[in-house]
């Protein structure tokens, strides 16, 4: 009775410390994926009490080799610091978050000054260099996170318009779709500036679908100050999004089982988490201030008012996993966008691509990519401009993980008809990119 009990006792304790081991491995790495560290275990302790600090710096030095305005190589830079505060841990308040992204740019404008691309080729590069907020909103979540409400300063390019296989790439129409993003007063709200702003969102229970939808200012910022945080209320922009994100199953190495080698206490090896990719949907948005057309009036001469609005959508898969390993294969990815020819440079822009993680054997967490969009430009802009009917960009990058908290990343770089300008020849571009999280 007596080795019985104890044997119940050692399975008992060993099942709670497997459990308790668990929780701790939900806890983010710090000591092996920042630069900085645990602080000495002050951000565990910080975690636990329902608080996470981020750092993250980029570093790019971008290099004109031929076309574009004039050849030359400048330096960009960017650092974000990210507050997140789980106000269920820290005040009892169920399903409730609140959310801080502070960012700093400076370095050249080199699209601007060197490029002249409509498209642009670093996605940290910024009309005016300061410091400012992004984001600053809180999310309450209900039912079993099948809604979600958030409101506050928000970039709708956090969720809207998303997919993940595009983050490799340093060109900025794999954040925010071009078409979206020449629109608006002061472009919508989308990095660098977010802007008041509310979001629904309506998950199903198996999260196979979901709806969402957004109101935010029309402006974004403010065109007569561009230090700092600025809000300025113009009008509305609304967009919303409807997706299919089927779920794969969970692998059965994967399920949280407790061994025969871990009750006896032997160390098992972690299984590989899965990178999977699946997600389709399409967006609309519309902005409630009309714009001047490009070309027609009316009888008194005047600039005819049009709706500012359009439509997108976006598809990405996991095409091939390596056998028993899960983390490393290829994936694509296909998004397109349209925006109202009368008032927009561009009326269309198509992107496509495709991406592998651990190319290389013995670069496993390394990830290659290659990617192409297509803008077209809207007839009466090529009529007004005598312009080409398009520009295209093309790029090829390598993120090398040098560690886990520091990455290298080349990127090769032709963009076609820059600008759609004839006076402009196709352009060679040639970056790279450092990036490491504090």
């Amino acid at each position: 009775m007596l080795k019985h009990f104890i044997f119940i006792s050692s399975l008992s304790l060993g099942l709670i410390s497997s459990n308790a081991l668990a929780e701790e491995e939900k806890m983010p790495n710090w000591k092996e994926d920042t630069l900085t560290g645990d602080w000495g275990g002050t951000r565990a302790e910080l975690y636990k009490k329902g608080i996470d600090i981020g750092f993250t710096h980029k570093s790019d030095v971008m290099a004109d080799l031929s076309g574009g305005k004039k050849r030359g190589t400048e330096w960009i830079g960017h650092t974000e610091a990210r507050l997140t505060l789980d106000l269920e841990k820290i005040i009892g308040l169920d399903a409730t978050r609140i959310y801080f992204h502070y960012h700093s740019n400076l370095g050249a404008k080199f699209n601007r000054d060197y490029v002249g691309g409509f498209v642009g080729v670093n996605n940290i590069e910024v009309n005016k260099n300061t410091a400012q907020f992004a984001d600053a909103w809180i999310q309450k979540n209900f039912f079993k996170d099948s809604v979600s409400v958030l409101a506050g300063l928000y970039g709708i390019d956090t969720e809207f318009y998303v997919t993940n296989t595009t983050s490799l790439f340093l060109e900025p129409p794999y954040g925010m779709s071009n078409e979206l993003a020449q629109t608006g007063k002061n472009g919508p709200p989308i990095f660098p500036l977010g802007t008041p702003a509310v979001r629904v969102k309506l998950t199903t229970p198996d999260k196979n679908f979901y709806v969402m939808g957004a109101v935010t200012n029309g402006m974004p910022g403010n065109l007569t100050s561009h230090d700092g945080t600025q809000i300025k209320l113009d009008g509305s922009l609304k967009i919303v999004e409807f997706g299919w994100t089927p779920q794969a199953d969970e692998p059965e190495a994967s399920k949280p089982e407790a061994s025969k080698e871990e009750i006896k206490g032997e160390a098992k090896e972690e299984p590989e988490e899965a990178e999977v990719f699946h997600k389709t949907a399409i967006g609309f948005w519309r902005y409630s201030a009309r714009k001047d057309d490009l070309s027609d009036v009316d009888g008194s001469g005047n600039p005819l008012r049009r709706r500012d609005q359009g439509a997108y959508f976006l598809t990405e898969h996991s095409l091939y996993a390596e056998p028993g390993h899960p983390s490393q294969g290829l994936s694509g990815f296909l998004r397109a966008g349209f925006a109202s020819e009368d008032i927009n440079q561009v009326d269309w822009t198509s992107s496509f691509g495709i991406r592998y993680h651990g190319l290389f054997e013995g670069r496993d967490d390394d990830i290659a990519g290659a990617a192409i969009t297509v803008n077209h430009a809207s007839s009466k802009y090529q009529a007004l401009n005598t312009s080409e009917s398009h520009e295209t960009d093309i790029e090829i990058t390598y993120r090398a993980a040098i560690k886990p908290w520091l990455a290298l990343q080349p990127s090769l770089q032709y963009i076609i008809n820059p600008s759609m300008d004839t006076t402009l020849k196709n352009a060679w571009i040639m970056g790279v990119r450092l990036e490491f999280e504090l």
